[in-house]
């Protein structure tokens, strides 16, 4: 799935979740296959870049990325955010809240790339 898989940078591997634009189905389809491939890698192993922003969301979505966040905990090193503004803050801090996670916001891809990878 191109819009959730390992992307590399700076020797880096980082684990890429593009919700941008997406619809309800395909950020459950994201969802799952982010949990199927941060899943099976080495605890504190995983640096994850979620890139929001235009993507549907319904109540089962958020719920879906509370569990997914939550599942992946022990696998995650470090995750960066792209594009939150508006009612994505609400959506995130549930998610953060939920799942005991610190997720480190920018405004840039790259930024969030460069922050990942010094990781």
């Amino acid at each position: 799935m191109e819009r959730a898989r390992f992307i590399e940078h700076r020797g880096k591997s980082i684990f890429l979740l593009d919700c941008s634009d997406a619809s309800i189905d395909e950020i459950h389809a994201m969802i799952d296959e982010c949990a199927r491939q941060v899943r099976v890698q080495p605890p504190q192993s995983v640096l994850t870049l979620t890139v929001a922003g235009g993507g549907k969301f319904a109540p089962e979505t958020i719920q879906r990325l509370k569990e997914l966040t939550k599942g992946n905990k022990p696998h995650v090193r470090a995750s960066a955010v792209v594009g939150i503004t508006g009612l994505y803050k609400v959506v995130i801090s549930a998610v953060s809240l939920f799942s005991e996670r610190r997720f480190h916001l920018f405004d840039d891809v790259e930024e969030a790339k460069n922050f990942l990878a010094g990781c």
